[in-house]
């Protein structure tokens, strides 16, 4: 059984940081969705433009097929994902069998304040509001809060997958 873990949540959550601990935990592949975006979604958001569907619509379409050909080869893998509505996360999953979300949740005042503290990212703090505008809590997920530590959380993912499927040491799933 191949699995795809989609971490999402707004940007400023974490994603990346906790997808990639996940994914070297687990031996599995990662993928962050914002090196996927095409450079003019990067240059709206740089504007402090926020994406639209149509902006998106593309990008989604990429980051599925990306997944449904890891399904395909049986290769289990780490999104890293804003996927803030129900649409983006079926779309996400179309052609994609066992699929399990993790939602990373926190307050606005929170992620506001740890995006003002990157300056690398073309996300700007902004833009939060925007995210948490059109943002469609996952009705089945995996939800963790993030005021707690980032090893407590990462572990809450491990734990969760483990729970999920038997992973050999090579990553693949039996």
């Amino acid at each position: 059984m191949t699995i795809v873990l989609l971490i999402m949540g707004v940007s400023g959550s974490g994603k990346t940081t906790i997808a990639q601990r996940v994914a070297d935990g687990l031996n599995w592949e990662f993928l962050d969705a914002d090196d996927v975006h095409p450079a003019a979604n990067i240059d709206k958001m740089q504007r402090g433009q926020p994406l639209d569907d149509s902006d998106r619509a593309p990008w989604l379409a990429t980051l599925a097929d990306i997944l449904s050909k890891r399904v395909t080869q049986q290769r289990p893998i780490v999104l890293a994902c804003s996927a803030l509505k129900q649409s983006y996360r079926d779309r996400l999953q179309q052609g994609c069998r066992h699929v399990s979300v993790v939602y990373l949740k926190g307050s606005y005042d929170t992620i506001y304040n740890r995006m003002q503290q990157r300056s690398q990212h073309f996300m700007k703090a902004d833009l939060l509001a925007s995210q948490f505008a059109i943002l469609e809590e996952p009705e089945e997920a995996l939800v963790l809060a993030l005021d707690q530590p980032l090893d407590a959380i990462v572990q809450a993912i491990h734990t969760h997958i483990v729970n999920l499927t038997p992973v050999s040491p090579d990553g693949q799933t039996d």
